[in-house]
């Protein structure tokens, strides 16, 4: 009886211990860039198995099971879970991510100005730091890209996730050509990076913020930005910002606005002062709108400020996109008195402002 025993057991065991070895080799000569996980859904042994490469990956707890049903290539017609191997020399980005449904930027908005939603976005810098790569203001973090990656795994019923429209393939003819020309070589780079992207859920535009400058078709912009001011119209405000961001100072961005009060935090690598921001963030009365203005730290901080109880917008990149407009500008330029990321030199020799109003809704500086 007892050697009955031992063949049940051992039998299945070797099985799985001799297909984990074929396509771990397997991977490893295609030399991946993720832990893919493959179900043996053949069998009842609950397992999966994991294709490894010499590199830093943070895919690798519970909620990292990775479904190849993603890809039509990946399952024969009759055996949904039979895996082709040669996944990743033959799946097209556009394949991959046909299934993402992005809510556009105007009814994200919609979403936030009628349904008092909150919003936390994602974009290349984002994704960037998940994947253990650091930024040009954010240095990589393991704290922080676990964090990011939790928010974004999220479904929480009144905090919008915001990631690229240019995920969707159709979106990229909106753009001008040297943006497309950028996410075309980023998304074929990351494409296998990004599958695990929920496929039911739906994602809101995180180019709320990108009005402008890259889009091919400006004609509209004005119509939007009237949308947008309403997200504060008559509101009483926080924005928490970077020391240099000086949102909504020296332009009309804020002449609908009842009341701003500021708390300035790191103009780089801001997440290393995480929990002092969060505490002092804390400190705001629920019934005021709160504006994040802090790069890849915004995408946590709404998160944790919106299961606080408060409504966080996550809006980033609007006030340069509206210096820009309303200078009519096709390339983007420094503004002078603000942190500008994006363009070189933009970060150093920013001037002090002058206008007394802001200083005075100055209430709090976590700077060290």
């Amino acid at each position: 009886m007892k050697g009955i025993m031992i063949i049940q057991y051992f039998f299945p065991l070797l099985f799985l211990i001799l297909i984990n070895l074929i396509i771990t080799i397997h991977c490893l000569s295609m030399q991946c860039n993720v832990d893919n996980i493959f179900h043996i859904s053949n069998y009842n042994f609950n397992k999966e198995i994991y294709c490894h490469k010499n590199e830093k990956n943070i895919f690798n707890d519970s909620t990292d099971i990775i479904n190849y049903d993603f890809c039509y290539k990946c399952k024969k017609k009759k055996k949904k879970k039979k895996l082709n191997l040669q996944c990743k020399k033959k799946c097209s980005a556009n394949e991959i991510f046909k299934n993402i449904k992005i809510i556009s930027a105007e009814d994200t908005l919609n979403e936030i100005i009628y349904n008092n939603k909150s919003i936390s976005r994602f974009g290349d810098g984002e994704f960037n730091l998940i994947f253990g790569r650091g930024i040009k203001f954010q240095k990589s973090n393991k704290n922080l890209s676990k964090r990011l990656k939790e928010v974004l795994l999220s479904n929480e019923k009144d905090l919008l996730i915001g990631i690229p429209d240019s995920l969707n393939f159709e979106y990229l003819n909106n753009l001008i050509p040297r943006t497309k020309r950028f996410w075309k070589k980023w998304i074929k780079k990351n494409k296998f990076k990004l599958i695990f992207l929920h496929k039911k859920i739906n994602y809101y535009s995180s180019f709320i913020s990108r009005f402008y400058i890259i889009q091919q078709d400006k004609s509209n912009v004005l119509k939007y930005i009237k949308k947008l001011k309403k997200i504060w119209e008559k509101k009483d405000v926080l924005i928490i910002e970077g020391e240099k961001s000086r949102f909504g100072v020296d332009n009309d961005l804020f002449d609908n606005i009842k009341s701003i009060q500021r708390i300035l935090c790191p103009s780089k690598n801001a997440f290393f002062m995480y929990n002092k921001i969060l505490k002092e963030a804390l400190k705001t009365d629920k019934k005021k709108l709160i504006l994040l203005v802090l790069g890849p730290t915004a995408s946590v901080l709404a998160y944790d400020l919106y299961k606080a109880g408060y409504q966080v917008i996550d809006i980033g990149h609007v006030d340069i996109e509206y210096e820009w407009f309303i200078r009519n500008v096709t390339s983007k330029i420094i503004i002078e008195g603000k942190f500008v990321n994006e363009v070189k030199g933009g970060n150093i020799n920013i001037q002090n402002v002058k206008d007394k109003n802001y200083y005075n809704q100055i209430i709090a500086k976590v700077l060290k």
